[in-house]
């Protein structure tokens, strides 16, 4: 795939998402957002890609949303009076889509749409949506010269990228409430014993762990098992009573039971590695997605 603010390789099995504009510290733009939802949503059908790891070019992993450009720098436009009714009623509405709704949470909901593990490989700066971005990844491993920021308040407006959602699920909602009240920049120690990140690695040895991590999660393991398992955990977790997270267990152990379940078994009896044959493209089950 081409495209102009990131780019998109895929190698063993694993999708780099690098952010490329290292000249502007990788700084968001609206082009990056469109072209971080394409590329989120191309991957759920590209076979060749197993797991995801997103970094950043140069120095950065990103310096937040680019502040030099002229108009409404969040790339919002004038409409009258939006409402919450328009929100549940228009949300992909032309009008609603390109002139009100968040860029950043755009991006977010793709990444959390996706049917891979992502591991976010945060090799420096990382503030505002450079932060939020990475919430929805399943993983976050950071570079020493990282450093984390969730500056909204210091600029006048409120954290967005569905960060309300996912921060306080990982570091709890105390916390969540201190780092955007404070706005601070987070050092990579702050973060690591909050747990936003799991690991802290040298700069020359960020890019391999993730990989290594991504490996561990999908060599030897069934295409659609990690999907469904990736989508299992993000949605089930935020219903409101076990009943509903079995539903959706029952009816992905039915149908995995007879698919890559069936080899798996074998495998398993005969002492072998297992040969899954399923593709994400092709053999999700028919219950999928069970929420939009």
């Amino acid at each position: 795939m081409s495209f102009d603010t990131i780019s998109y390789d895929v190698a063993d099995g694993i999708c780099t998402i690098t952010l490329n504009r290292p000249e502007q510290l990788n700084a968001f733009t609206v082009q990056m957002a469109n072209e971080l939802v394409e590329a989120f949503t191309h991957v759920n059908d590209d076979d060749a890609a197993r797991a995801v790891v997103v970094t950043g070019a140069g120095r950065a992993f990103c310096a937040g949303m680019d502040l030099s450009v002229e108009g409404n720098v969040f790339g919002l436009g004038t409409d009258p009076a939006p409402t919450l009714q328009d929100m549940h009623e228009r949300l992909d509405d032309p009008r609603i889509l390109e002139r009100v709704r968040d860029t950043g949470g755009r991006v977010s909901l793709a990444i959390y749409a996706c049917t891979k593990p992502v591991i976010g490989a945060i090799n420096g700066p990382a503030v505002g949506i450079g932060a939020t971005m990475t919430l929805p990844m399943d993983i976050r491993l950071a570079s020493e010269k990282a450093r984390i920021g969730f500056v909204f308040g210091r600029i006048g407006i409120v954290p967005e990228a569905c960060s309300s959602w996912f921060l306080p699920r990982i570091v709890g909602i105390s916390r969540a409430l201190e780092w955007t009240y404070t706005a601070d920049i987070l050092t990579v120690d702050e973060v690591y014993d909050a747990g936003l990140v799991r690991a802290v690695h040298s700069p020359d040895e960020l890019l391999p762990a993730a990989y290594t991590l991504a490996h561990r999660f999908v060599d030897g393991h069934s295409p659609v098992g990690v999907a469904l398992t990736r989508q299992m955990m993000w949605r089930n977790s935020a219903q409101p009573h076990p009943v509903e997270a079995h539903r959706v267990d029952s009816l992905a152990m039915y149908y995995t039971s007879f698919g890559d379940g069936v080899e798996g078994v074998a495998a398993f009896n005969e002492k072998r590695d297992a040969d899954f044959g399923s593709l994400v493209s092709r053999d999700m089950p028919p219950f999928y997605p069970w929420q939009d």
